[in-house]
């Protein structure tokens, strides 16, 4: 498959910082484009913060890091009004969610409440402050962090709310050739000091718009729904993902076409963005949680459900 120009443009750029991680920026650049928000789960010093650095400094967008503790108050998110001695009136100090693009940074060990103030501005993008509400600013993304393995002093995200973020997804530890690579790259300074942008907010205003305007195809769009249904019905699962899912596997895979430079959804895009998209609106039963992960089901209802594949002037179901 080719590529949109400006898209592997910006790939390119992401890439001089965060070498090797082609799936990490292309799942985080799908959630952009899709105007969702990003939850990553991995152990610390991975490049989660160089990610969202180098995004926005691609985007030429306001970019804000917010470290999540558990005295973090929700006005310290959304901002407060303070009352302004000269002028006898109230006037309200934006926090840091007035930005375009805000790093959270374990998300986790902020409170339930402030984790709910949090996430209520993300769906709704707007915060309401004594009475009145705010419009944030567009584009807007979050990108959260969590590590899986510190739990002591944590406070997990319900499922609820993790049904909010677009996709999650981990980072990984790069190979011996990248981690070289990455030293080299450093020895003498940060490649992201002189990282410059190659796309504009005006222009990714633009190709946000062009993603609901891939065609999907009514076949296909049975598919994710037949995808969706099986987690609900499938033997090891607790909980299964809900409409939200299958909404934003839509989504996710006009996003993918879109980057890939298709005019539209290929099945092979929905098993692509599957994992991201299903990994955190599922729940493995407690007794199996050992045995089997969320994404080893998610593979075997993949391999379960039909593709629907072009034949001729129609679509027919075939076993994969």
């Amino acid at each position: 498959m080719s590529e949109n120009k400006t898209l592997k443009a910006f790939f390119k750029n992401v890439s001089k910082v965060i070498v090797g991680k082609q799936d990490p920026i292309f799942f985080a650049t799908v959630t952009l484009l899709a105007r969702g928000h990003l939850l990553i789960e991995d152990a610390p010093g991975l490049g989660k913060t160089m990610l969202a650095r180098s995004m926005a400094k691609s985007l030429s967008v306001s970019y804000k890091r917010l470290q999540c503790t558990p005295d973090l108050m929700p006005s310290d998110i959304t901002g407060v009004s303070i009352f302004n001695d000269q002028t006898r009136k109230f006037e309200f100090r934006p926090g840091p969610l007035f930005t375009n693009l805000l790093l959270v940074d374990e998300i986790n060990r902020a409170t339930p409440r402030a984790q709910s103030a949090l996430l209520e501005a993300m769906a709704e993008a707007q915060v309401s402050v004594d009475g009145k509400s705010y419009k944030l600013r567009k584009p807007f993304m979050v990108i959260a962090t969590q590590n899986p393995i510190e739990n002591h002093g944590t406070y997990p995200l319900p499922e609820a709310q993790l049904d909010r973020f677009f996709m999650r997804i981990s980072m990984g530890y790069p190979t011996l050739p990248e981690e070289a690579e990455m030293m080299s790259q450093q020895c003498s300074s940060h490649p992201i000091n002189d990282l410059k942008s190659v796309l504009t907010p005006e222009q990714l205003t633009d190709l946000q718009d062009q993603v609901a305007q891939i065609h999907i195809d009514s076949d296909v769009m049975a598919y994710i729904a037949a995808i969706t249904q099986k987690t609900r019905e499938h033997e090891s699962l607790a909980w299964g993902a809900s409409p939200r899912a299958s909404l934003a596997m839509m989504r996710a895979a006009q996003a993918a076409a879109l980057i890939k430079d298709e005019p539209y959804v290929d099945p092979s895009l929905v098993k692509l963005i599957a994992k991201p998209v299903l990994s955190h609106r599922i729940v493995v039963k407690p007794q199996l949680q050992v045995e089997q992960s969320t994404e080893y089901i998610i593979s075997s209802i993949l391999d379960s459900v039909p593709v629907p594949v072009a034949n001729a002037d129609k679509v027919a179901w075939n076993q994969n």
